[in-house]
């Protein structure tokens, strides 16, 4: 699946197979970014989000 749309946006920015490799690395190094972008979402909202889903959890068992 990721494959396919790296495919279709190589082909879309005009990229050709000579510069795959350079393609390849820098999808990798977004991807690196998002991750990294989540992870310190989640340790600061964390708490947070834990403490909504069970309030929603308590007001669906009370219903």
């Amino acid at each position: 699946m990721i494959t396919i749309l790296a495919a279709r946006i190589r082909m879309l920015l005009g990229w050709s197979d000579s510069e795959r490799g350079q393609a390849l690395v820098e999808y990798s190094l977004i991807m690196c970014l998002v991750v990294i972008v989540v992870l310190i979402t989640l340790i600061v909202l964390g708490n947070q989000v834990r403490n909504t889903y069970c309030n929603i959890q308590g007001a669906v068992v009370s219903a």
